[in-house]
């Protein structure tokens, strides 16, 4: 008796948490109940069983109405139109280029959505097809946005705005893209001197901050800038951000500029970047960068 009483109970507190819309999002386990059937509807990741809802994928619940989702945790990246992207060149082909992007599928960059040397505006011709890889070859990074979606699931991406193309030097880190924050902007100059762009397909791209770019005409001084070789001092912010987000992704933390500077001013109190890998170093970070970020929610 006392253990239908328990399942009772926990079954009201889960009932409890899904309708509460203001509550931190909760991890679910596969096979572990969600809520009973009568009033929601079953989304990806949930099956039914026992008049109950139950999660198929360890992620996290995600409630639109009454129908309920859990978003796995480990999963690859599906693409939006408008999603800021970072991805490497994989294959130079006829009038494209293919990208990879952390989808099930490769991306695909056009030679027409890309920007001409100097912002001029026409059609393309056979000369510039010969020419693709002088702008871009295989192995080389690029930041983009999504243009469109094909059926097969593979996204079209395009560089036609300045703060898009080529990336020269920093460090590239891979994480879980459902750890990444949607925001309206994920090109952010930090404080401390570091640009980071945060893409939406788990790949972020850290580099020291460039001059200022406001024209076309002035990529030549971006370029010359990018060319010359990052000092120890740069070198050693770029790794201290690094492992900030290494700690961020341990603890499961949503990542975005506001999360990743505040890991970063706590990581201060570590002087050498080598102590940040130490398991209690990076749960000391984290934990007091989800401090910092529950009493700006609170006010």
């Amino acid at each position: 008796m006392t253990g239908h009483v328990s399942i009772r109970l926990a079954s009201e507190r889960v009932n409890h948490c899904v309708a509460s819309s203001n509550d931190i999002p909760r991890f679910y386990t596969p096979g572990e109940v969600i809520t009973g059937m009568q009033d929601f509807m079953r989304g990806h990741g949930t099956y039914v069983e026992d008049d109950c809802l139950k999660s198929s994928v360890a992620g996290v619940m995600q409630k639109v109405n009454k129908l309920i989702c859990v978003r796995p945790l480990k999963s690859r990246y599906v693409g939006e139109i408008g999603d800021v992207v970072v991805g490497r060149v994989v294959e130079v082909q006829q009038k494209r280029w293919k990208v990879e992007t952390n989808s099930r599928l490769d991306s695909i960059l056009q030679l027409s959505a890309v920007n001409l040397p100097g912002g001029e505006l026409r059609r393309r011709s056979a000369e510039d097809e010969q020419m693709m890889r002088k702008h871009l070859t295989e192995g080389d990074l690029i930041s983009a946005e999504v243009q469109s979606v094909f059926t097969d699931g593979s996204l079209s991406l395009h560089t036609r705005s300045l703060k898009y193309g080529k990336l020269s030097q920093g460090v590239l880190v891979k994480v879980f893209p459902s750890l990444i924050k949607r925001r309206k902007n994920h090109f952010h100059n930090l404080p401390c001197g570091v640009s980071i762009i945060i893409g939406n397909n788990g790949f972020i791209w850290i580099s020291p901050q460039p001059p200022n770019m406001l024209t076309e005409a002035d990529k030549d001084e971006v370029t010359n800038y990018e060319m010359q070789p990052v000092d120890r001092s740069n070198r050693e912010i770029l790794a201290r951000i690094k492992n900030c987000i290494a700690a961020l992704v341990a603890s499961k933390m949503m990542l975005d500029d506001t999360s990743i500077m505040f890991a970063f001013e706590e990581s201060l109190k570590y002087e050498g970047v080598k102590e940040m890998l130490a398991p209690e170093a990076m749960l000391d970070i984290a934990f007091l960068a989800q401090h910092r970020l529950n009493n700006i929610m609170e006010e």
